[in-house]
């Protein structure tokens, strides 16, 4: 019995009809979170830091007094994980809980000098690996890139 053009295999089935599809972008944008997540985590290792610790003191460096479920949200992680974090970063000398000097009973945390420290230290090794990253982009096209995931952001987060 002959097969003709039309008759298809289990094999052929399965495969997509046409060319190749692009990947989806949210599939990129994540495959470039986990790269830069995997160089942090390597540059950070030989001081006992990950990756999302340094993510979180970044935080506080631009938000002073947070509470802990607003470095949480900033930080993407938990709120018990980041209860642990703290305990960590707290323990390590790099950031602080106080008090909030606007309203008594809010605790908040801040970075202290060894966090600022810390950071300054690796400033211009993450410098670097984001300068690795946009490696063959143009100024106008990193700002281009920037002002698109700034704007991707802010589509997801309105409610």
């Amino acid at each position: 019995m002959a097969i003709t053009g039309t008759a298809r295999t289990k094999e052929t089935a399965a495969a997509p009809a046409g060319p190749a599809r692009e990947p989806m972008l949210m599939y990129l944008v994540k495959q470039v979170e986990l790269a830069i997540r995997s160089h942090l985590d390597d540059m950070f290792r030989p001081i006992g830091l990950t990756a999302l610790q340094y993510t979180a003191l970044t935080v506080l460096e631009r938000h002073a007094d947070m509470s802990s479920a607003q470095l949480a949200r900033h930080s993407f992680v938990t709120a018990q994980s980041m209860a642990d974090m703290i305990t960590a970063l707290e323990g390590r000398g790099l950031i602080e809980r106080h008090r909030d000097r606007a309203d008594r009973r809010r605790l908040v945390v801040a970075l202290t000098a060894e966090g600022r420290d810390l950071l300054d230290r690796f400033r211009d090794e993450v410098s670097a690996l984001e300068a690795r990253m946009v490696t063959g982009l143009t100024q106008d096209e990193i700002s281009s890139l920037r002002r698109s995931l700034h704007q991707c952001h802010a589509n997801l987060a309105a409610q």
